[in-house]
């Protein structure tokens, strides 16, 4: 029972404040995540009641799952971004800006952050340091997808962000493996060549398969289901399955072999769109099936945040320093890179923006930078701080960025009662207009 109203609980919390973020005009995902703290441990939780709130960080974790499927739908969506024809006009220019801008962050918040190891060396560590600069490069996709499909934001600005959200993740999980691996070495005293390049590239390609064959099968059981209701059940039912097949792990040789299930499930979601002639009205259908799905992972993500790191002065300084550098690289990345592929003025001048989301896959990288000890424990808590401002502070920018960009025009923007009172009234006048003439 406790779980059950716990889920209504967080449904309609986000759901009522998404109304006042409404009139704030703020996005509805800063809202969820600002539902998720009111329900979490810190507030609503510690008056210890189950069901009326979060209790304890082991009472959210019950829900991972959740989190788990709705970032495989996420990434499943992001896949869509991925048809051929676009990536025709925007995909050298993504794929330049998407590694460059990575790249650029992690340099530059790891030169800033060992510049500050220097200064204050029993605060923060080199290890730490350097797997830091690592974090920054992650982008959280499920913010910036949920921007764009609130405001219906569509132009240059749009068509190239979402490949480059994708492509930020991948670059950044190879960098996050060779960064780690080298903050190990600097704890054990050995180098592992295996550890640091070897399995990152192996994640990245196997995840990137599984997703492909993922993707044909797919397609292949799919033609044998011809009502609309049977083949959503059949997309829900591969995204499961993706997603629950990335979660294996092996260890083959000495070498572990894991699976990412954003990358999983965004090539599972790129093959479909380019061979399915009918994926863009299911994707429609999806996206309305996945709509409280996705608000409850987000309150669930702003009920994970851990309020408990502002307690501590030296983690609020690193914190702060930590933000200002990495959205600093991500901006300068993108507008140099931007400019250096020739894109649209607007590109150029705001794609760096959107880019400062982060969460889920930054949090995944510090949950592994525990193994580190000490060290990973300081990395967990300041990218728990960073992705506290961020991600309440990231949807807002992003969609100031779209909105000044021209990809969201709020004068378009029509509810959907006002639509369907719209359409009645249309109705109510052709009636009349034709037993008018009938009378006539």
């Amino acid at each position: 029972m406790e779980i059950l109203l716990s889920l209504a609980l967080a449904l309609f919390t986000g759901l009522i404040l998404s109304r006042l973020a409404k009139l704030l005009k703020l996005p509805a995902v800063t809202a969820y995540l600002v539902g998720g703290i009111l329900l979490g441990p810190y507030l609503l939780g510690a008056f210890g009641v189950e069901g009326l709130g979060f209790v304890s960080m082991e009472n959210v974790e019950r829900f991972s799952i959740i989190c788990d499927v709705a970032l495989g739908f996420i990434a499943f969506s992001m896949g869509n971004e991925f048809r051929l024809g676009q990536l025709k006009k925007t995909g050298r220019q993504a794929t330049v800006i998407g590694i460059f801008q990575a790249v650029v962050t992690t340099l530059l918040v790891d030169g800033v952050l060992i510049g500050l190891h220097f200064i204050i060396p029993d605060k923060l560590s080199l290890p730490a340091a350097i797997v830091l600069g690592a974090v920054a490069a992650a982008t959280a996709p499920a913010a910036t997808l949920m921007v764009v499909r609130q405001y219906k934001a569509k132009g240059p600005l749009t068509d190239i962000l979402l490949p480059v959200v994708a492509l930020d993740d991948a670059v950044g999980l190879v960098l996050f493996a060779i960064s780690f691996g080298i903050a190990r070495a600097m704890n054990e005293g050995a180098i592992s060549v295996i550890g640091m390049i070897v399995e990152p590239i192996l994640e990245v390609v196997f995840s990137l398969l599984l997703g492909l064959a993922m993707g044909w099968l797919f397609t292949f059981f799919e033609r044998f289901f011809h009502s609309r209701s049977k083949r959503l059940s059949m997309s829900v039912a591969f995204v499961f399955l993706t997603v629950g097949l990335s979660m294996l792990k092996f260890n083959v040789f000495g070498v572990h072999i894991a699976f990412s299930s954003l990358l999983s499930c965004m090539m599972l979601g790129t093959v479909f769109c380019n061979v399915c002639d009918f994926s863009e009205e299911l994707m429609d259908r999806l996206d309305r099936w996945t709509g409280p799905l996705y608000i409850l992972f987000f309150v669930l993500s702003g009920a994970e945040l851990e309020l408990s790191v502002f307690a501590d002065g030296a983690i609020v300084l690193i914190g702060v320093i930590y933000i200002l550098a990495r959205s600093v690289g991500k901006y300068l990345g993108a507008f140099s890179s931007a400019k250096a592929v020739k894109c649209d003025d607007h590109i150029v001048k705001y794609l760096g923006i959107t880019l400062l989301p982060q969460a889920g896959v930054a949090l995944g990288m510090a949950m592994k930078a525990v193994e580190l000890g000490p060290d990973g424990l300081l990395v967990a808590n300041i990218t728990l701080f960073a992705v506290l401002v961020y991600e309440l502070v990231g949807p807002m920018l992003t969609k100031m960025a779209l909105t000044a960009a021209g990809d969201i025009k709020p004068h378009e923007k029509v509810s959907a009662r006002d639509e369907a009172r719209r359409k009645m009234e249309e109705s109510s006048l052709a009636q009349a207009a034709e037993a008018e003439s009938g009378e006539k």
